[in-house]
């Protein structure tokens, strides 16, 4: 998998098993093995600007993801025989909203953090959580990919 990690805020962050966790998603997902995709992690204001300019909405978030390829959950995009390697898309990722987010429900950063990791990497598959049994269903995905790693979603 190629999973780039960009890191471009000023929280440190030990991206080593975010990465780990990254190409775990991809194959559990059934991704070619040069998939790629990017994982970045920005402060507040660079994403209040990409909520406002992509989504319509003021104010940070926890994590926004942009793909590229159209992709249906348990149908990921596949490589064409002699194509280029499949390009997701973007995930990004503010880690002192999730920092905030952690606090709040009570949960260990790196816990949030890591769901974080998958939630993004998920909506880049067609995954999406906009009525109750899709959220049930995404929930429980995202519950047996941190598992994985030994990470839990309350």
């Amino acid at each position: 998998m190629n999973v780039l990690f960009a890191d471009e805020q000023d929280q440190p962050i030990v991206t080593d098993e975010l990465l780990t966790l990254a190409e775990l998603v991809l194959e559990a997902e059934g991704l070619d093995e040069d998939t790629g995709v990017a994982v970045v992690l920005i402060d507040e204001e660079q994403m209040a600007e990409l909520n406002e300019a992509h989504m319509g909405r003021e104010g940070s978030t926890d994590v926004l993801s942009f793909p590229i390829e159209t992709a249906t959950p348990g149908s990921p995009p596949k490589r064409a025989a002699a194509g280029p390697p499949i390009e997701l898309g973007d995930v990004f990722i503010s880690p002192s909203v999730v920092q905030r987010n952690a606090e709040r429900q009570g949960v260990l950063f790196e816990d949030e953090l890591a769901l974080m990791v998958v939630h993004g990497l998920l909506h880049l598959l067609g995954w999406d959580h906009e009525d109750e049994a899709d959220a049930v269903r995404m929930e429980s995905r995202e519950r047996e990919l941190l598992a994985r790693i030994g990470r839990v979603r309350p």
